[in-house]
């Protein structure tokens, strides 16, 4: 449903996922239809913030890294030499 864009789908998921009586799975249908617009515009649209998210993580693992051993300016070489 999300590598194709098939949005429409969504609702008929929502609907067998929650009468199938798993606990965990009726959870996460209500977390859905908690933000369901969000969820149904990235099932629709074509943009994804996976590359932003990749960069977040990899500066987060450098900070944990570096975290007690150097001061900024060691932290800014590695984040600007690193990519």
């Amino acid at each position: 449903m999300l590598k194709e864009r098939q949005g429409e789908s969504l609702d008929d998921w929502l609907k067998r996922a929650k009468a199938c009586q798993v606990r965990e799975l009726t959870s996460f249908v209500n977390g859905i239809r908690r933000d369901y617009t969000a969820v149904r515009a990235a099932c629709c649209l074509p943009w994804s913030n996976g590359i932003v998210e990749g960069h977040v993580n990899r500066l987060k693992f450098l900070k944990r890294q570096m975290f007690g051993r150097a001061h900024l300016d060691l932290l800014r070489v590695k984040v600007l030499h690193a990519v």
